[in-house]
């Protein structure tokens, strides 16, 4: 995995960028620790500050300085969607290696419960959750409903490779030396899934993410933890752009986008990698 992502940085120009792009994002998530003020507490500072030298990104009408609510929002969002794909990448990862090598009634029963999660309608699963756990619904809560719906299209294509690497020779051979299905799993098929784990992870923190901000934006988890969304909720509550505040809205959503086209441009430069015809034609033949 090492000497592919070094690869990536050497050959792919998309992949710099997006390195780039998510490092400024993380760099401000950090950046969060070191905040002067809770990230809770409101009228901390004169509300309805434009961007100055004082306060770098203006400041709200709830009283709190943009820049460190940016800060801490980004912060939790990036958290949010990196549990959700973390989670999801277990379930993806033991469902669809199982499901490829094994095959027989044990592919066509974890197939029918995956195909079962594909057609469920996701926002409006959400949406429901929201309204039947609106007292108890936490950040945590929300990142594990998302990552138990968010799981079955990557299972598919893990198990489409894992159905390729059975009938190899190695595979054979790790039978045939008595090795169990999870030591065959683990140690001679996982390998050859991780650079498709990479990419589907990009993939799924963008769309938890974005799930979220829209929740957020809507009020459908607790606004009262800071996120990019729910600023923005905050933003509308107080009419921001009719009240020309418009700092409040601009940097978060700037920030937001910037971290989806950073995750958006590490998962393509990873698919271009995986796939044989695009990697040749990046490094230009008989680079590697």
């Amino acid at each position: 995995m090492l000497a592919i992502l070094r690869d990536l940085l050497k050959y792919n120009l998309e992949f710099r960028i997006g390195i780039i792009l998510v490092g400024i994002v993380v760099g401000l998530s950090v950046l969060s620790v070191f905040s002067p003020y809770p990230p809770g507490d409101v009228y901390v500072v004169p509300p309805d500050v434009p961007p100055s030298t004082a306060y770098w990104f203006g400041t709200t009408s709830r009283g709190q300085d943009v820049f460190w609510q940016v800060c801490v929002a980004i912060r939790n969002t990036l958290l949010f969607g990196l549990t959700v794909a973390l989670i999801s990448r277990v379930l993806s990862l033991v469902i669809g290696l199982l499901s490829g090598y094994k095959g027989g009634w044990v592919d066509r029963a974890l197939m029918a419960v995956n195909d079962t999660f594909i057609v469920i309608p996701l926002f409006p699963i959400l949406v429901l959750f929201y309204f039947v756990m609106r007292d108890s619904m936490t950040w945590l809560m929300l990142a594990m409903i998302m990552a138990t719906l968010g799981w079955a299209y990557d299972a598919r294509l893990i198990r489409a490779v894992a159905m390729s690497l059975k009938t190899r020779e190695f595979s054979q051979t790790a039978v045939f030396s008595g090795m169990s299905t999870r030591e065959i799993l683990v140690r001679e098929h996982l390998p050859y899934v991780m650079p498709i784990v990479f990419s589907t992870t990009m993939n799924n923190m963008n769309w938890s993410i974005g799930l979220e901000v829209t929740l957020s934006v809507l009020g459908f988890t607790d606004i009262n933890t800071p996120t990019i969304g729910g600023m923005i909720y905050w933003a509308n509550q107080h009419t921001a752009i009719v009240a020309g505040i418009w700092w409040w809205i601009a940097f978060p959503i700037a920030v937001v986008i910037m971290a989806f086209v950073g995750l958006f441009l590490l998962a393509v430069s990873m698919n271009e990698y995986i796939d044989p015809r695009s990697r040749l034609s990046r490094m230009g033949g008989g680079a590697r």
